[in-house]
């Protein structure tokens, strides 16, 4: 969106600051700006909604009557979409706070600056803004199944794995699979786990999922070993799946089966799974990981592990959640965590993989903050197995 299309509400208290920040933004492009003395002025503003809408707003955190935070939280209890940059004259952690603050509020936070504001700093800042969609998203109606319809497709063989490609950010080279459960529906088409994995949670049997899916995708793994792609796979259990007395067995007898190796496949379980200090489940993910399975902690950044315990757990590789890496190349408050976590996964020698990255600036972000693996939408969405050799063909294409 060009500059000179945009609206900016300028609020600041100080005539002469204020009159600074106008004049910026007026040497930038700007042609549409309107100014507030004071925080109740500047929040009338914004919840009236002015003709054209304020895209932006210049905020200093020190405004008379209401001030800035105050300003944040009202805007976010009217779900304003407003982009907000934040000016203070404060410490760089205090800023850091602020943003962090309005990120957990759901503002559209496009960064914050000390005072004064350069025209170098406020272009960057500008350069964060995306106009948000105007047209409301649907949210899409999952069909609800009790867990005797679960079963029947479960027998049916309806359900199937999809496969998302997990990339190397530094060469481009597909380096493995994600497994995604998918139910091919009769009547409903392709439906995601929010349709059957609660149901089977609620009556504990979703290992009868977990199984399906495990010698589906190994089955699946053998396939593209025998069309000359030696490819990894990345398969989600449940951890009571993973508790079973016979788990070991079974999957070596799989494995077997359809003779493939166990350095093939890594088995994700979620942070908040791998809390525990349960010796039993400890020694099963050692064994695990003894007979050359990969074991990777899935929506890392989800379950506030405790660090001296994640050490202990025999992990392969770190999979930091979507909420860290969406958006991280412009968000500061995201950007800082998603980089801890990169820390800390090289610190313990992990491999770490980013998922959710939906856009080329994500792509860009984690190749430049040394991240090892990237997921996503941008690469490509879950497909069925058979989809995989003609992307791969495309995709050496196109990187």
């Amino acid at each position: 969106m060009e500059i000179a299309s945009m609206h900016f509400l300028v609020a600041e208290g100080e005539p002469v600051q204020r009159e600074l920040l106008v004049g910026m933004l007026r040497h930038l492009g700007a042609q549409h700006i309107t100014t507030a003395s004071d925080g109740l002025s500047a929040l009338r503003l914004l919840e009236i909604g002015l003709t054209p809408p304020v895209n932006i707003a210049l905020m200093d955190l020190s405004l008379p009557g209401m001030d800035g935070l105050e300003v944040i939280r009202r805007l976010a209890e009217v779900d304003c979409r407003v982009g907000i940059i934040v000016i203070g004259a404060y410490s760089a952690d205090v800023l850091f706070s602020v943003e962090t603050m309005a990120e957990a509020y759901g503002v559209d936070m496009l960064g914050s600056s000390a005072k004064p504001l350069s025209s170098a700093r406020l272009q960057e800042l500008l350069a964060h803004y995306s106009e948000p969609s105007t047209e409301p998203q649907p949210e899409p109606e999952i069909p609800e199944f009790t867990f005797a319809e679960v079963g029947r497709g479960l027998q049916a063989r309806e359900f199937d794995p999809f496969f998302q490609p997990k990339i190397e950010l530094e060469t481009g080279a597909v380096k493995g699979l994600e497994m995604f459960a998918r139910w091919r529906h009769p009547q409903h088409g392709v439906l995601g786990p929010a349709a059957f994995v609660p149901v089977l949670e609620s009556v504990r049997r979703i290992d009868f999922l977990d199984w399906s899916m495990i010698e589906k995708s190994v089955a699946a793994c053998r396939n593209l070993h025998d069309k000359g792609i030696p490819i990894s796979f990345s398969i989600n259990v449940d951890p009571s799946t993973l508790a079973h007395p016979q788990f070991i067995a079974q999957i070596t007898a799989c494995l077997e089966r359809h003779r493939i190796l166990p350095d093939y496949i890594t088995f994700e379980i979620t942070e908040s799974s791998v809390l525990t200090t349960n010796p039993h489940f400890l020694e099963r993910l050692l064994r695990l990981r003894m007979m050359g399975f990969g074991l990777a902690i899935d929506d890392y950044g989800t379950g506030r592990s405790n660090l001296q315990l994640l050490a202990a757990i025999p992990f392969s590789e770190l999979k930091i959640d979507r909420s860290f890496v969406d958006g991280a190349s412009r968000k500061r408050a995201i950007s800082t965590v998603l980089k801890s976590y990169l820390g800390l996964a090289r610190s313990l020698s992990r491999q770490a993989c980013a998922v959710g990255v939906e856009t080329k600036q994500d792509w860009d972000f984690l190749q430049d903050l040394g991240c090892t693996y990237a997921q996503g939408y941008y690469i490509a969405s879950p497909m069925p197995v058979e989809d995989i050799p003609g992307w791969l063909h495309d995709w050496k294409h196109f990187f």
